[in-house]
């Protein structure tokens, strides 16, 4: 038996005709940058998630790196974030001149613990930018709460979140703005990199056009100084056939994670847990085990043919890059109990029930 954590070339298979016909479309059409495909992608990623406005961008991470420059972070000012993430969410605030500061997670979500951010604010910290992880919107409320008080900006990481929703409303939709990521192992992925800032901020969207595109209001004239960040129209052409199955697929994910929750509902490990008021996208289903035998349980399935993930080995604070900072070991000490105990089980809308039975055997079988 041989699972991998996600098989592309399945949802490949099961859209081929669709996928291709609107690959060839877009050769056939000659328009390769930005253009009519990207511009209809757009349109419809804003209605679906409930916004105004949609701007593509070449990643996730340029995104990110975008929005927080529309969101005017700069140099000498802080940006309080999670440890409990992948880099790209720090690197970029390090990009715009900032410094990321860190605020614990919570042990139920692995999310950024509201609670844990006020003691954070200081007189040069101009955003809060939570990572909706792994498929869950991150507590909002009491972060818009702290943001109105401090005259903060919010930036919602949704790179694992598409098609979550928080209260009823779609992640990225309640900040000042949203960053998504096509990276191909997303809920929508492309066939490369790609990535969206939505928001419903006009000044905001306006800002963001500009600095992926050299600047330029409009070719040739430049009103900044911008980055070449724009996502390729076949990537375009593509997210748009998936987009229509993406309810489907998210249905399918969460059937996915019952079927996982009931079959290791005896086996001593810990499920995800859905906040109140959450809509869990799955983008990942991640466990946790104690004691440290988390990579012993990974090497027995990589033996069983089962492979794993672990999202994320040694948190942001205590990477090296991150030195300079001066956090210690011990400085969060729950995000530092996730890094050890974290796994991601197999996760893709054509895994089947036995498939997941299988896994759960198997992990069970380990924890005897």
């Amino acid at each position: 038996m041989q699972i991998p954590s996600i098989d592309l070339q399945k949802q490949y298979k099961s859209i081929k005709k669709q996928i291709d016909n609107a690959v060839g479309g877009d050769i056939r059409s000659g328009s390769f940058i930005l253009g009519p495909e990207v511009a209809a992608l757009e349109e419809k990623v804003a209605s679906f998630c409930g916004v105004k406005y949609a701007v593509a961008v070449a990643s996730g991470t340029d995104a990110l790196h975008l929005a927080l420059l529309a969101c005017e972070v700069g140099p000498g000012d802080e940006v309080i974030t999670t440890p409990f993430t992948f880099i790209a969410t720090t690197e970029t605030i390090i990009s715009c001149g900032a410094r990321p500061v860190f605020a614990d997670i919570d042990l139920q979500t692995y999310n950024i613990d509201p609670d844990q951010i006020a003691s954070k604010i200081t007189a040069r910290t101009r955003a809060i930018l939570p990572v909706h992880l792994f498929g869950q919107t991150t507590g909002m409320n009491p972060i818009k709460k702290l943001a109105r008080q401090h005259k903060l900006k919010v930036i919602e990481d949704c790179a694992q979140a598409m098609n979550s929703f928080y209260k009823g409303k779609h992640a990225g939709s309640l900040g000042d703005a949203g960053t998504l990521s096509f990276f191909p192992t997303k809920t929508l992925g492309g066939y490369g990199d790609g990535g969206m800032v939505i928001t419903n901020s006009k000044k905001t969207a306006e800002k963001i056009r500009q600095l992926r595109n050299h600047g330029a209001a409009k070719k040739y004239y430049y009103k900044i100084n911008g980055f070449n960040s724009r996502l390729d129209s076949i990537q375009a052409a593509v997210l748009r056939v998936k987009l229509r199955y993406l309810p489907k697929w998210t249905a399918r994910r969460r059937l996915i994670a019952s079927w996982y929750d009931q079959y290791l509902s005896a086996s001593g490990v810990v499920t995800p847990k859905t906040a109140p008021g959450n809509h869990h996208s799955y983008n990942y289903y991640t466990i946790a085990i104690s004691g440290n035998r988390r990579n012993q349980l990974r090497k027995y399935l990589r033996q069983q043919g089962i492979a794993t993930e672990v999202y994320y080995p040694l948190c942001l604070h205590l990477q090296e890059v991150y030195k300079k900072l001066a956090y210690g070991k011990g400085a969060f000490p729950v995000a530092e109990k996730c890094q050890n105990e974290v796994l991601s089980l197999p996760m893709y809308p054509e895994l089947g029930e036995k498939q997941v039975a299988a896994i759960a055997r198997s992990i069970a079988r380990y924890c005897r």
